[in-house]
């Protein structure tokens, strides 16, 4: 029962990161599930599994209430979503299956590092410069399939990688934000396949999974999530917040350390 409570307080702090920042929440989702599966004396390797396959089907729900509320707000450009979209889902398939089947401790490495990089650019600000336009359709599809491949490795909706392009290529950030979230729902439903695919017959999964994806988890997750989705939206266009940023990248940064320290 204590466990179901976390699992909706990640999901209110996952809803909110979604609409206010563009990230999916898979950098809070992921280490929060690694610790709370490490005291149900899972292996280590297979937590950081489920950790992941976990976060990816959990960004599915959150990504679509995004979706939603940026579209209310007519935010999202279509032109520049949709070519990024079916590349990230191609990328986002095929690299999630193959995580699958990787050392769980060397995803539970590279994605110690990727929360450290994310923490010091939300910390420093720093952003390539915007001297770039958006360049054409066969250059965005070969940026989303990196973008999808990488994203479903580390369980993430993409925002930490596609905002960054995006404001690259000269487009506000707003703008830039919404395209994100749009591109958090082929990344996280076919990343999400892929592990629950390439887990089906993996020994020692817990009751209640499907693959990597435990459905509880899950659960808990996505019914607050859902909820507070709008809510981060609301606060992303009404307020600033570089505030935020700041504190959510020293966050990172220590939690990122502890992942690539601990056993």
């Amino acid at each position: 029962m204590a466990s179901i409570f976390v699992y909706m307080g990640l999901g209110l702090l996952t809803g909110l990161l979604a609409g206010m920042l563009g990230i999916g929440g898979g950098s809070v989702i992921v280490p929060a599930l690694v610790f709370v599966f490490a005291h149900q004396h899972l292996p280590p390797g297979l937590a950081m599994k489920l950790a992941i396959g976990t976060s990816l089907a959990s960004i599915l729900f959150t990504s679509l209430a995004a979706i939603r509320a940026q579209q209310k707000r007519r935010a999202i450009d279509w032109e520049v979503a949709l070519p990024l979209g079916v590349a990230t889902l191609v990328g986002s398939l095929v690299s999630g299956y193959i995580a699958g089947f990787l050392p769980g401790l060397v995803l539970k490495e590279v994605f110690g590092v990727f929360l450290g990089l994310v923490g010091l650019q939300l910390l420093t600000r720093w952003a390539p410069p915007a001297n770039w336009g958006l360049p054409g359709r066969p250059v965005l599809f070969g940026v989303g399939l990196g973008i999808g491949a990488l994203s479903a490795i580390l369980g993430i909706g993409g925002g930490s990688l596609t905002v960054p392009f995006l404001t690259a290529c000269n487009v506000e950030m707003r703008r830039a934000i919404a395209i994100s979230a749009t591109l958090g729902l082929p990344i996280a439903l076919f990343g999400a396949t892929g592990f629950a695919l390439s887990g089906l017959h993996r020994a020692g999964l817990p009751p209640a999974t499907l693959g990597y994806i435990y459905l509880p988890a899950l659960a808990g997750l996505t019914t607050v999530a859902m909820v507070v989705v709008p809510v981060g939206v609301h606060l992303a266009h009404n307020l600033p917040v570089a505030r935020l940023r700041r504190f959510f990248g020293v966050l990172l940064i220590a939690v990122g350390t502890q992942m690539l320290l601990g056993q």
